[in-house]
């Protein structure tokens, strides 16, 4: 056989394999937690954005949830102001708030038009639009940080209508209050408080890490899957920690709150998403039910 037919059932071989995993999803919605540095990278930010048009053409129905945070710390720069942290949150005063949503918007429409070159309808919008996301003052460890929502509600209403109709929803965390003041809100929280009210399938988050390890600086103890009931033996036991803790934190909340499975994968990883879902052994971490892991 020459090679040329050999690369071609190569081929057939991967879309076969892929088959099951079509048909198991078609019309389930998937949440795609997009931030990190796939999304500072043009290349990998294309291979994204491919990867969920073609779950949408295979016949997932997909929801993003894009952070902006490097692009927001690069403007507040170049207003002259300094990008603050506590316990890993942006402290958010009311022009930092003003700068964060021009550039939250600004991503949210390129994203948009990516989509949109790709040949499938999308429509970009915040938690403010119908009401979707409610939020309250979030506090951090008593510290006032300024205009950082905590999640009080999800109201899914649109984002159902969106996928009713076709449309590929792309969602920029910004959420209001009962007094109509406008929030910043964690992409991680967003992202899951999302999953949870609509009731995806899976989440997936894109992160800057292949996935979970037992032990950080040993390559072997990688964990592909994980229950939540290990996952929160793992939090308690201290193994997990820094920006994680709050990532696991929210995967283990999820499947718990009606999210089937969670994965935490590398976006910098070409098509990461389709080989975590479309393949048999995966890329990254995957969190799922204690009843389901087999």
């Amino acid at each position: 056989m020459d090679k040329d037919m050999q690369e071609v059932l190569k081929k057939a071989e991967v879309l076969i394999e892929a088959l099951p995993y079509i048909q198991k999803f078609n019309r389930k919605i998937i949440v795609v937690k997009y931030g990190g540095s796939a999304m500072s990278n043009e290349e990998l930010q294309k291979n994204v954005i491919k990867d969920v048009t073609l779950l949408k053409l295979v016949g997932f129905k997909p929801i993003i949830v894009h952070g902006g945070g490097r692009e927001i710390s690069r403007w507040v720069g170049k207003v002259g102001k300094e990008a603050k942290f506590v316990n890993g949150l942006r402290v958010t005063d009311g022009e930092t708030m003003e700068i964060a949503e021009m550039v939250l918007g600004r991503v949210n429409k390129q994203l948009v038009t990516m989509v949109q070159e790709l040949g499938v309808k999308a429509v970009g919008l915040s938690g403010k639009d119908g009401g979707m996301i409610r939020v309250e003052k979030k506090y951090s460890d008593g510290q006032d940080i300024g205009f950082v929502g905590e999640i009080t509600e999800v109201c899914p209403k649109i984002l159902y209508d969106l996928l009713e109709k076709d449309f590929l929803p792309i969602v920029a965390p910004v959420g209001l209050d009962d007094g109509f003041h406008t929030y910043n809100i964690n992409a991680d929280d967003a992202a899951c408080a999302v999953a949870k009210a609509v009731g995806a399938d899976k989440l997936v988050f894109l992160t800057d890490i292949e996935g979970l390890y037992r032990d950080i600086n040993d390559k072997s103890s990688f964990i592909p899957r994980i229950t939540t009931s290990e996952a929160e033996e793992m939090i308690a036991g201290g193994i997990i920690g820094g920006g994680m803790l709050p990532k696991l934190g929210n995967c283990t909340s999820a499947v718990k709150n009606g999210v089937n499975k969670v994965h935490i994968l590398d976006g910098r990883i070409p098509h990461c998403l389709l080989l975590e879902i479309f393949t048999n052994e995966g890329v990254g971490t995957m969190i799922l039910r204690d009843e389901d892991k087999r």
